[in-house]
């Protein structure tokens, strides 16, 4: 089984910047696929950005020249540098990513517990 562990969150002014990280821990897993997702009181859960195993990133237009999705594979480690903070973007982040067992086809999804991005104005 694979866990996620997310990091980073916390109060930040509008303006500033704030690193968020996530890393996968257990035993004989490959990640694959990976992603943050956020979701605001009130709202549906939205993804923020994903980045393939070979380093492919995509971004909701929102965050676009404002956050940088990165990842570490010899760590199983997402990062998402949040620059530019905006009120707006106060959320819970969740990191979430596709994975499997060596030598089985079957790919799962597992979630990171979430954590708390809070801009002030």
């Amino acid at each position: 089984q694979v866990q996620l562990v997310e990091s980073g969150g916390g109060l930040v002014q509008a303006g500033g910047s704030l690193r968020l990280s996530c890393a996968a821990s257990g035993s004989g897993f490959i990640i694959y696929d990976m992603r943050w997702y956020r979701q605001a009181p009130g709202k549906q859960r939205e993804l923020v950005a994903g980045i393939t195993l070979g380093g492919t990133t995509n971004y909701a237009d929102s965050v676009k020249g404002r956050f940088t999705i990165s990842r570490d594979n010899a760590k199983n480690t997402v990062y998402l540098q949040m620059n530019s903070l905006k009120p707006e973007d106060t959320a819970v982040y969740y990191c979430n990513a596709d994975w499997r067992q060596p030598l089985r086809y079957k790919y799962l999804e597992v979630w990171g517990q979430g954590t708390l991005v809070t801009v002030s104005s």
